[in-house]
């Protein structure tokens, strides 16, 4: 059973940071492609950043040199370093996990953040 666990949302003044961590069981991070979303009051969901097992990391334009992507191989967890937060960042963040063993789509639960004075 695949289960995806988000933590590390938060209120956090613009300028500021925060670090998403996603606890992943069931399913390994290292072996599949493992990504954050986003959905933002009222919009649809969009992809933050994308973190294939091997190969480039790759980013929405408008988080480019703020939001980084990585992964814990020992603890299973992926995380999404974000700095420089601006209020239009607010949104409700997902992990993703894209299975290559049964080809279906994974989501956690959502974690809040909330940039705002």
């Amino acid at each position: 059973q695949v289960q995806l666990v988000e933590s590390g949302g938060g209120l956090v003044q613009p300028g500021g940071s925060l670090r998403l961590s996603c606890a992943a069981s069931g399913i390994s991070v290292s072996s599949n492609p493992m990504g954050w979303y986003r959905q933002p009051p009222g919009k649809q969901r969009e992809l933050v950043a994308a973190l294939p097992p091997l190969g480039i990391r790759t980013y929405a334009d408008s988080v480019k040199g703020r939001f980084t992507i990585s992964r814990d191989y020992p603890k299973n967890t992926v995380f999404l370093q974000m700095n420089n937060l601006k209020p239009e960042d607010t949104a409700v963040y997902y992990c993703n996990a894209n299975s290559r063993s049964d080809k279906r789509d994974y989501w956690g639960q959502g974690t809040q953040v909330t940039v705002s004075s």
